[in-house]
């Protein structure tokens, strides 16, 4: 999982989601820290979004070191079958349960192909629900499938799984009065890796809740590499197409 590679590939997948000017943010309430495992995981299944269709524009801030830039992209997603996103028509990316593509008319240069090398960079599986979910604000592993144990820290619930992952250590922190992910880190403690992705505000559309700002950290030993995503201009359920063609004549990007 070195964290240039994982950084590279989070970059052109999780330049996503979503903000709204007729949204709203969504404020912290009155807590509840009495839940059982079973009854956090019932609320939080509850906030899951439901929609067909997604547009939406996304300012994208990259940290690594003293190094930084900042983006702004255009995204489209047909929930469960398409993630699509653009940079003014010269770079395009798209993500089926099958694939993942892009494009990059500036040099010339494509990538085309499965989530294998991605979930040997993570170590771990990774598909295109888990990319989904973690722009959803969802669990990147569905709580329903898993036996968890619960604990509550600074006014927020935590939940970690009574059996760990092998690759891994898995923490979910979930918030205490609207129950969405507040955090959820994934941990190699033997090889100095960590990769943390922060819903830092979420907001309300159309009566559902998705996240507002994300914030993406992956540490590697002593090195550091930050994505901030703002959200913004969001609508639901529009009638949407997804172009995307690789030009001929364009050089393959070879990710090893």
């Amino acid at each position: 999982m070195h964290t240039k590679r994982v950084i590279y590939t989070l970059s052109f997948f999780v330049f996503l989601f979503f903000g709204c000017k007729s949204a709203k943010t969504v404020t912290t309430g009155n807590s509840n820290l009495n839940l059982t495992a079973k009854q956090l995981i019932k609320e939080n299944n509850k906030k899951t979004p439901d929609f067909k269709t997604l547009v939406a524009r996304v300012k994208i801030d990259y940290t690594e070191g003293s190094s930084s830039k900042s983006t702004t992209v255009s995204f489209r997603m047909e929930k469960n079958k398409v993630i699509w996103m653009s940079k003014l028509g010269f770079i395009k990316a798209l993500i089926t349960p099958e694939r993942v593509s892009f494009y990059n008319k500036l040099d010339n240069t494509y990538f085309d192909g499965d989530y294998q090398y991605l979930s040997d960079l993570l170590g771990t599986d990774l598909d295109f629900n888990k990319v989904q979910n973690m722009l959803l604000g969802e669990a990147l592993y569905d709580l329903k499938d898993g036996a968890f144990e619960v604990y509550t820290q600074e006014n927020q619930y935590v939940l970690k799984p009574k059996k760990q992952p092998e690759a891994f250590e898995l923490f979910y922190l979930l918030d205490a009065s609207h129950f969405k992910i507040n955090s959820q880190q994934l941990a190699q403690a033997k090889e100095k890796r960590m990769l943390q992705i922060d819903y830092t505000s979420y907001q309300e559309v159309d009566k559902q809740t998705f996240p507002q700002q994300i914030e993406i950290n992956a540490v590697e030993a002593f090195q550091e590499t930050k994505l901030h995503l703002e959200f913004k201009s969001i609508t639901l359920n529009e009638k949407l197409s997804f172009p995307f063609n690789i030009p001929s004549g364009f050089d393959e990007i070879i990710l090893k």
